[in-house]
């Protein structure tokens, strides 16, 4: 898919960059700021190739795309006149529009705890990775290879309320480095030591006792006190004074005010919300972990599960452990059973290979692909994840599962999180994970679906958004035939690849349909069946064909091709022309499309794979023009 024109179509239907207020992403979606969400075409948008699905969460208006949003992201930028400097700094192009309390709340949340994940991921990795490499006995906890590997892991912890600050600021529009200036003021070591005996104060005004590292509540309530300081301050201090005046005067007040008032105030908060948890667990665990697990979809869904990154966080710093993390390992897998039983019993080629792609990598910790592409949209099968999350909850609270370490993604990359001094914690988060996972598959299986119907023969060969609307205007159009076996013969001289060696996940992960790739080693393509030319793109990289036999193949010569608009492409028939085996199809430059930094190699595959049950290799490595390459069966 050409990620440019998908991010052009994006930038136009959310209502162009005038609507825009901010733009960030995370893993998996495109988070928008906008003036206006009533200008965004909500509907296109859905129906977009490229687009999982639209949803409008905490005042964020957001468009899911799955693994490749930092592409689209990218490229959605660049065609910004005033573009972000960073994944965390929108493009402001107009006032911000009010929001409800609530939903200002969660936006302010995510954009201070989104940016912030990959320095918190990385560091609770390598500390998990501690834990396992002492747990095996491969590391001394004494040596100084353990402590300097420590000191990385718990840095970005230790030093929490500073990135938080820096977080903090960009996102309410104040100077970062003076957010940062003022969390290192009060995390200091001879700020530190001043208030241990307890018996402190500041111009008369006593400072109550506390200790500022890893602490998240008040380094926040802080940052956000001070962004109005700081602005006041600007408002009144004239131009040529501003560098000097500005930041001395924030600091001179908001540093004391941290110390006397605001973090006391914070701790007491930060400290009353892992306690809460903590007795919450200690006290009705399996109620508690049914709810959150079987709820933990549908507060992602709302965008309420940030609110809980504070508590997670509080929790893990103040008591070396948190229970929520489990709780969502295990809501994650459950959509990732469901996808899977979604592949298991669809019928559709394309929604067993989506199912199992999704499901797959909800496995690993990015559930929104298996819950906006696979679950939501067939709707009993997310039924069946919020049933499998809570029945996974319900076993990681009868047995108190704990993560204790903080992760980006809460899937398997992550299960270093569950490592403690005993290993039978790490057993039961596996054991959770994998029952909520299996509860989900299988009731997706019984409850089943209504499948989509298979898309007709007008519609094949399938093709990239980017390339749909390249195709030309001739096109045949015929009634889907019943399919019958099919042999399909090589269209090009050259070297025979696995579809998962194509670098475009449409092909490799055989959205598109199956088959194989050819490296080609000419620069020439003939019809590798009797049938009909379907469709030719105007860029001639794309060739549509029906066989005789109800086969609907597409090949597509290299990857990105479309953006080279027909230089270097040479067709030899139109749409509609009836071809037999070896007549040639195209000419291509295969070393200039090389030379301008484009792939050749060439996906060759059946798109209705919904009416066959198998390819079935030729078992060729290297190949020439009408040799046999495969067989379709049905």
């Amino acid at each position: 898919m050409d990620k440019q024109q998908l991010s052009k179509d994006i930038l136009k239907l959310v209502g162009g960059e005038e609507n825009i207020n901010q733009v960030t992403h995370c893993m998996t979606r495109l988070r928008f700021n906008l003036n206006d969400n009533g200008k965004a075409d909500k509907a296109t948008l859905k129906n977009t190739p490229g687009v999982m699905g639209v949803m409008e969460n905490g005042g964020q208006f957001q468009v899911i795309i799955g693994n490749d949003v930092p592409v689209v992201y990218n490229a959605l930028v660049g065609n910004m006149s005033k573009a972000p400097t960073s994944e965390s700094a929108g493009a402001s192009t107009g006032e911000k529009k009010k929001r409800n309390p609530i939903s200002a709340l969660f936006d302010f949340i995510s954009g201070i705890f989104t940016p912030i994940l990959p320095a918190i991921t990385g560091a609770g990795m390598i500390k998990g990775i501690i834990a396992i490499l002492v747990a095996v006995g491969w590391m001394s906890d004494t040596s100084s290879t353990y402590i300097i590997l420590s000191a990385i892991g718990d840095g970005a912890f230790y030093f929490l309320p500073i990135i938080l600050a820096i977080s903090a600021s960009r996102k309410l529009g104040s100077n970062m480095y003076i957010g940062a200036a003022l969390a290192a003021g009060i995390m200091h070591p001879t700020i530190t030591a001043l208030l241990e005996p307890g018996n402190s104060s500041f111009a008369g005004i006593p400072v109550v006792a506390a200790t500022y590292s890893s602490t998240v509540i008040p380094i926040v309530i802080a940052i956000w006190i001070s962004s109005y300081v700081e602005k006041a301050v600007d408002r009144v201090t004239h131009a040529s004074l501003k560098l000097l005046v500005v930041p001395t005067v924030t600091l001179l007040i908001m540093v004391p005010l941290t110390l006397i008032a605001i973090g006391p105030l914070g701790s007491i908060i930060g400290n009353g919300l892992s306690g809460g948890i903590s007795w919450l667990f200690d006290n009705v665990s399996i109620l508690a972990s049914i709810l959150i697990g079987g709820t933990m979809s549908l507060l992602i869904i709302t965008g309420m599960h940030y609110a809980l990154l504070p508590i997670i966080v509080a929790s893990m710093t103040s008591l070396g452990y948190d229970f929520i993390i489990p709780l969502m390992f295990a809501a994650n897998w459950a959509q990732a059973g469901s996808a899977f039983g979604v592949a298991l019993r669809a019928k559709n080629g394309q929604t067993k290979s989506l199912g199992y792609s999704t499901g797959l990598t909800a496995v690993m910790g990015i559930t929104e692909p298996a819950m906006y592409g696979i679950n939501m949209k067939f709707k009993k099968p997310f039924i069946a994840a919020l049933l499998g999350g809570a029945i996974g909850g319900a076993f990681m609270g009868i047995f108190q599962v704990k993560a204790f370490v903080m992760t980006g993604l809460v899937g398997l990359p992550s299960i270093a999180a569950y490592i403690s001094p005993s290993i039978s914690t790490l057993i039961y988060a596996i054991v959770g994970g994998a029952l909520a996972l299996v509860a989900a598959a299988v009731i997706t299986y019984i409850l089943g679906f209504q499948e989509e119907a298979a898309p007709k023969a007008a519609e094949a060969p399938a093709q990239p958004a980017a390339e749909v609307n390249n195709t030309a205007p001739a096109a045949i159009e015929r009634e889907e035939a019943k399919a019958q076996d099919q042999e399909v013969f090589s269209p090009i001289t050259g070297e025979v690849r696995p579809l998962s060696e194509v670098p475009d996940p449409a092909f490799a992960e055989e959205i598109m349909g199956k088959g194989f790739a050819i490296q080609p080693t000419e620069g020439r393509v003939v019809s590798p069946i009797n049938g009909t030319v379907f469709s030719l793109s105007k860029s001639g990289h794309a060739i549509g064909l029906v066989s005789d036999n109800g086969a609907e193949m597409l090949i597509h010569i290299g990857i990105d091709t479309v953006k080279l608009k027909g230089q270097f492409f040479s067709p030899k028939v139109q749409a509609g022309a009836k071809v037999a085996v070896g007549d040639v199809l195209m000419e291509f430059d295969r070393l200039e499309i090389e030379k301008a930094g484009y792939t050749t190699i060439t996906p060759v595959i059946i798109t209705n794979m919904h009416q066959y049950e198998s390819i079935v290799s030729a078992g060729r490595t290297s190949i020439k023009e009408q040799e046999l390459l495969y067989t379709a069966k049905v």
